[in-house]
């Protein structure tokens, strides 16, 4: 068959493939680090690579291989991959579909150790958002799933680490307003949020929210911690079971800490005064509410300790 036909057949297979309605096609996840074959064979002509958590239509089984019409577009949304899709032959192996007996934690397991391949220096380059697909691929082939409330809050927590990052690295980061500062997507935070309330993970994922709320420099004003420090507060006080509860309280308790030397260099005693009961109050409070979590319950005594001694704990604190 001349090339500019077989190029032309290629393309009707996968126009047709997409076409047809969801339950009509076999459709799975990779798990592994795959090759499109021209051919189902390894001697045939490679078409593409194809990487883990990628979506494949399986149009037809030969005995060791696969017919598949694969995304393979290089892209950190797994809801906007289909720029490109690749049909060809790949060896039948690490594809995962509804009917894989234990489907969701062999998704699950790969996700996950792909996030943590990311974690390691030197690790496989592109594994977050390998990991970051996986995840979110779980929750869409598995919504029943036990695992799919961690999965959707690891999926949308990979996102917001990779967009905090570049938001941090740009200038307007240093900026006072917060609405001036590049916006965190919060979209994906939200659906957890929504999805799947009164959860741990919702819980984990609403603490997220508060970042795209938090000032750049503060310029020594009072504004910013004043508006942060509440914002923790309520947090905490809508969130107590939340594992970010005692972080939530911890840091309201250090902005009250750090407004008492703000107060004082503008000559407001009474403001000071008021700022350091506050304090002590919520740091307190996260003592005795939270002992059990020693990173935070011990940065509460050592706050009790210093506010109580008069110890700066924002500006110069040599005296």
């Amino acid at each position: 068959m001349p090339y500019k036909h077989m190029q032309f057949y290629g393309l009707l297979v996968t126009l047709f493939a997409l076409a047809l309605p969801a339950l009509a096609v076999e459709r799975g996840i990779m798990i592994r680090q795959g090759v499109i074959y021209v051919n189902p064979s390894t001697d045939s002509a490679k078409l593409s690579d194809i990487g883990r958590g990628r979506e494949v239509a399986i149009l037809e089984h030969t005995p060791g291989w696969v017919n598949v019409v694969g995304t393979v577009a290089i892209s950190p949304d797994p809801d906007n991959e289909g720029d490109r899709n690749v049909t060809g032959w790949i060896v039948d192996k690490g594809v995962i579909t509804t009917a894989t007996p234990d489907g969701d934690k062999i998704i699950y397991g790969e996700a996950f150790d792909s996030e943590q391949e990311a974690s390691h220096r030197g690790g496989r380059a592109g594994a977050d958002l390998d990991a970051m697909r996986l995840y979110a691929r779980l929750v869409e082939y598995f919504p029943q799933s036990p695992l799919a409330a961690e999965a959707a809050y690891r999926a949308a927590d990979i996102r917001w680490q990779i967009e905090a990052a570049d938001a941090a690295s740009r200038p307007s980061a240093k900026m006072q307003d917060p609405q001036l500062h590049h916006q965190i997507d919060e979209d994906y935070m939200r659906k957890v949020v929504k999805k799947y309330p009164g959860t741990k993970w919702a819980d984990l994922a609403a603490y997220h929210l508060i970042d795209n709320k938090l000032c750049g420099d503060w310029e020594a004003e009072a504004k910013c911690p004043e508006a942060e420090g509440a914002m923790y507060l309520k947090y905490a006080d809508e969130h107590p079971q939340s594992p970010k509860a005692p972080e939530a309280l911890y840091k309201a308790a250090w902005r009250y800490s750090a407004l008492i030397s703000i107060y004082k260099a503008n000559n407001d005693q009474k403001k000071a005064d008021e700022a350091s009961q506050r304090s002590l109050t919520l740091a307190k409070k996260l003592v005795a509410q939270y002992p059990n979590d020693v990173d935070w319950s011990s940065r509460g005594e050592r706050l009790i300790y210093m506010v109580t001694n008069k110890i700066p704990t924002f500006g110069s604190t040599v005296e």
